[in-house]
């Protein structure tokens, strides 16, 4: 597996993005990897002050950004304060999402770290954040971050549909928390169950059904450690019966883990642009992290 040596931790400097640029630093402390500090000012907040302003627009523009820049400067010292991680600064003023993608292009980003929107995450993601619209159009892993971090990822949990995106997952679990537990969750539900029973198949039978799901699972859940060289002592297999997002935010809270990785997209694919719905809903649920995987033989 490639390691992660590049990390690009986006900023809009209010108290919960420091979640994210803390846990980003985290992470490359653990890891070796150097860590790119970005803060983009939008073009249209200062379209928006030349309409309030009637003089010296421009002058009031400049002490804004150098006051910006300070913070970005005073952040990256108390990253190295706490880390011992110096960080590359990256400031500019431009269309946000843009200057984003394409400063992870420019240092080829292994792995990109954003922040959520704490209580109102849900609502923003609805309406198209910053965080959701860089998933949309990034190729590359995207750490959405809710928690403080305190220490290392401690237990991820990843959920398996057994797509090709479901490998990626794993491994990329294991490049950004390779000290981690992993817990691997395939929630599965028997097709068309609900019309056999309507159509009076008896519940043995359905249970049978359920029995054969769960063995096949099972197995491909096996054949999925190996094929990611996973440490078996470090991974615990769950297979459950049940609806897939619900049992993934259950399984976050009764297995106590501080990480869900997930794939953008898995079976049900309806455009390339689009996260999968239970992709959403994780994020906008969960109560921990979450890295979302994307791009291919991560």
């Amino acid at each position: 597996m490639t390691p992660i040596r590049n990390i690009l931790a986006a900023t809009d400097l209010s108290p919960l993005a420091r979640h994210a640029v803390m846990r980003a630093a985290l992470v490359a402390s653990g890891l070796g990897a150097r860590l790119s500090l970005q803060h983009v000012v939008s073009f249209g907040a200062f379209d928006a002050l030349r309409q309030l302003v009637d003089a010296d627009a421009a002058g009031m523009q400049q002490t804004l950004l150098d006051e910006m820049r300070g913070e970005v400067m005073r952040l990256a010292g108390e990253l190295e304060a706490r880390h011992g991680v110096q960080s590359e600064l990256h400031m500019v003023v431009g269309n946000v999402l843009a200057e984003i993608n394409s400063h992870a292009d420019a240092i080829d980003a292994d792995l990109i770290v954003m922040g959520a929107r704490g209580a109102g995450f849900l609502r923003e993601l609805l309406v198209g954040s910053t965080t959701e619209r860089v998933l949309g159009k990034t190729t590359r892993p995207l750490l959405v971050v809710k928690q403080m971090a305190h220490e290392p990822y401690r237990r991820v949990l990843v959920p398996v549909d057994f797509s090709p995106r479901a490998l990626e997952a794993l491994r990329l679990a294991q490049r950004v928390a390779p000290q981690a537990e992993y817990v691997l969750l395939h929630a599965f539900e028997v097709p068309f169950e609900g019309k056999l029973r309507y159509a009076g198949v008896e519940e043995s039978a359905l249970a049978s059904l359920r029995v054969n799901a769960r063995r096949e699972a099972t197995a491909r859940m096996n054949e999925l450690v190996a094929a990611a060289g996973a440490d078996e002592n470090r991974v615990r297999r769950i297979v459950v019966h049940g609806e897939a997002s619900t049992q993934v935010l259950e399984h976050e809270q009764a297995q106590d883990c501080d990480l869900i990785v997930i794939g953008k997209r898995g079976q049900g694919l309806i455009g390339e642009m689009l996260l999968g719905s239970v992709t959403k809903h994780i994020l906008a649920q969960s109560a921990g992290d979450v890295l979302v995987a994307d791009r291919a033989g991560a």
